[in-house]
């Protein structure tokens, strides 16, 4: 009976770690996209859904005790806070990828209407 505890606490510390590494990816995600460093945020987004991943399995066997649901509760309110600020500036990105993608197309149209114009003459 008592090592069953010591298991059922192990795994409860282990799903609050988890929580605590999705806080510790999401925040260096949350810089990455401040930094507009897109290429390290979807490296980054790649640990974090490994991370997701781990944590479904260790909370499919486990129910936390009371304590650790606040705990939980406090890191997920974190997450979500910061997953906020990183979808918005993701759209932001979004945004002004798709005003590029529109310009080139305009550009490559002109160059296109110009390049027929001049060989006809």
């Amino acid at each position: 009976m008592a090592t069953e505890q010591n298991a059922d606490a192990s795994i409860q510390e282990d799903i609050i770690a988890c929580y605590q590494s999705l806080l510790d990816c999401s925040a260096r995600m949350l810089y990455q996209a401040r930094d507009e460093d897109w290429t390290s945020l979807i490296d980054e987004e790649s640990r974090y859904v490994s991370q997701v991943e781990r944590l479904a399995r260790l909370e499919a066997v486990q129910v936390l005790a009371p304590a650790q649901m606040a705990r939980k509760a406090e890191l997920l309110g974190l997450i979500l806070s910061q997953d906020r600020e990183i979808r918005a500036r993701l759209m932001q990105r979004k945004e002004e990828l798709g005003r590029l993608i529109g310009e080139s197309q305009r550009q490559r149209k002109l160059n296109r209407a110009y390049s027929s114009s001049n060989t006809s003459l």
